[in-house]
């Protein structure tokens, strides 16, 4: 067991750094032009162990964007927030203000689709079980239709408040998104088969 945590370490050690060579190299160049010998070279790190976690540099692009937003869509649920938060807007959206640079190198890479493409999916997924645990009650094909259409939602709100110059603050951004949510949720619907 101890054997099997070291290994695990070691391989989440070696997947953050050349992640983290990833993302220095998508703030310095497009990312078609990154090579893998560039995030090798970045991240100190052999060709074979690349190899044994990635079959390429998009696998590995998107390894990167689907933990962030693993870790990102479960935040609330984590932490214990009150049900009726269905999605960490306010973090979201102060964690893209942080990292300006690092999203406008996506946009120029023509990589953001691809990123908010796999966002949405993973707030889809954590929306759907915010809205159980806040106890609505909907027919299961209604509940994940709903659960698509507001994670959608706030990736429609984050573009437009990017576009915006992010003049409002991340927690009224927050504020905005919950009271649109709720706004078109019933609370209790009748279950149905």
């Amino acid at each position: 067991m101890a054997d099997t945590v070291k290994i695990d370490r070691r391989i989440r050690r070696t997947r953050d750094t050349l992640g983290d060579a990833l993302v220095e190299l998508i703030r310095e160049k497009p990312f078609d032009s990154i090579t893998v010998q560039e995030i090798l070279d970045r991240a100190g790190v052999g060709r074979s162990t690349f190899y044994t976690h990635y079959s390429d540099k998009q696998d590995l692009f998107l390894g990167e964007i689907e933990d962030f937003f693993e870790r990102l869509s479960t935040t609330l649920t984590r932490s214990g927030a009150d049900p009726e938060r269905l999605a960490p807007v306010a973090e979201f959206f102060s964690h893209l203000s942080d990292v300006q640079d690092f999203y406008r190198s996506l946009v120029a890479s023509g990589k953001a689709n691809d990123v908010w493409a796999v966002g949405r999916g993973y707030f889809a997924r954590s929306i759907e079980e915010r809205l159980r645990m806040a106890g609505v009650r909907m027919d299961p094909v209604e509940m994940a239709a709903q659960a698509f259409a507001l994670a959608g939602s706030l990736f429609a709100l984050l573009e437009w408040w990017l576009d915006h110059g992010r003049k409002n603050d991340p927690k009224k951004m927050d504020r905005i998104f919950h009271a649109m949510a709720w706004r078109g949720i019933p609370r209790r619907a009748a279950t149905c088969v």
